[in-house]
Parts: C-alpha cells; structure tokens; sequence
C-alpha cells in the first residue's frame, strides 16, 4: 500500500487575504495541518500544492515536500479542488511514481487531528470504499429552514411545520477539512465524493469552515476549548 497526502495551498483569497499563512493563535494556519498530516505518520509523501513560494517555503520549513510549483491557472478562484489533486497525482505518474490511496487535506485546518487522519484512510482501505468524508451534523434540521420570499419569512418546507424535530432525518455537511480516496477511483470519477463514498462523523466542536474574518475567531475559540488553551 502507498499513499499521498496532498495539501491544497494556493496563494490568492480574497476574503481573508494571505489565509493560507495568515497567524493562527501565533503561527501559519497551514502548519497546524502539516504537523497533523505529519503527525498522523501513514502517508509515503506529505506534499503541498502550491503556486506561491512564500507558502511553498513555509511548509518545506515545517517538514512538507514541494516537489513543483502549480500552474496559476489551477490557483483561480474558480479552480475545483478536484482538478488540483488530478494535477498533483499526474505530477506523480510522470516521474513514475503510483500511489495507490491519497488524501486531500486543507490548509485552513487547525482543527484536524492525526487521529482522524488515521480514522480516515483505515476505514477507507478497510471498507473497500471509494472516499471517505468527514460531515457534521447540522444543529438545527434544514427541513425546518425558513426563506425570505417577497420580504417574507415562509417556511421553504410547509409540510413539516408539525413535524418534532427528533422525528426529521439528519443532515449532514461537508466538514471541510479533508477527504480520503482510492487514486484511480478520484482520477477516473473526478469528484472528491466518489460513488461509493463513506461518512466519518464529526462533532460541531471538531471543525469549522473558514471563509470570513468571523469564521477565524471561532476557529480559534474551538481551538482553545479542544485543547484547553
């Protein structure tokens, strides 16, 4: 068995600028996923996907390999996550080098443990599965979601307006913080939620997507209380 680790790091962001490298709790936010990643101790390569050198310096310096610099056209806003792990196992297979399983981690991260890294690509190559994704739960049921419609508030699903929220299916959301996968199954589907994909649930204390400036406080209030900073 071989497997990859590919951290997704590309140097523009508009709404939280530099936030690959920005300071979290007084270091980069990237170096808190590759510790994890390193940390987690099962993968034959920890790279970083990168088109900015300042970032590919930071994770050199934090023990990640950077074996190329990626192409600014796959560091667009509107570039898919996808496409970049394709670009990186491609990379790979032109130098002869095959990995059987990867794993795509983000590198605004923090809350990722090698634990769950571990958790991951155990029940991954253990089930057969074609990915594994960490979800969370929502906390409120979105059958119960209410939309504003000609400056109203309407329910968006009327039906269950009776309905006990204990009785309502769960659902689930991306956690965003990393997805395991069979290289050929990722590479031949081009999704990161293959059609045989696996759920690893995780509590809304254990992640948090970060895409504003607010986003990045609660980080690092979760952050504090996990680890009781």
């Amino acid at each position: 068995m071989s497997a990859i680790a590919i951290i997704t790091a590309r140097g523009g962001s508009k709404r939280i600028p530099r936030k690959n490298i920005k300071e979290f709790l007084g270091k980069p936010i990237i170096t808190y996923t590759i510790n994890a990643v390193l940390e987690a101790n099962i993968f034959d390569e920890v790279m970083v996907s990168t088109d900015d050198t300042e970032i590919a310096d930071i994770a050199k310096k934090c023990g990640a390999s950077v074996p190329f610099i990626r192409d600014s056209a796959l560091s667009t806003d509107t570039a898919m996550t996808v496409v970049v792990l394709i670009d990186a196992l491609e990379n790979y297979r032109n130098r002869g080098i095959h990995y059987e399983y990867g794993c795509c981690i983000y590198p605004c991260a923090p809350l990722v443990t090698p634990s769950y890294l571990k958790e991951g690509m155990k029940l991954l190559i253990s089930s057969g599965a074609d990915s594994v994704v960490p979800l969370v739960r929502f906390s409120y049921p979105p059958q119960r979601s209410l939309i504003i419609r000609n400056g109203k508030a309407v329910m968006s699903n009327p039906e269950h307006y009776k309905t006990r929220s204990q009785d309502l299916e769960p659902y689930y959301h991306d956690a965003g913080q990393f997805y395991c996968f069979r290289s050929d199954s990722l590479l031949k589907e081009e999704k990161l939620f293959c059609q045989n994909t696996l759920p690893l649930v995780l509590s809304e204390l254990e992640a948090q997507d970060i895409d504003t400036e607010e986003d990045w406080r609660m980080a690092e209030l979760k952050y504090r209380l996990l680890y009781n900073l």
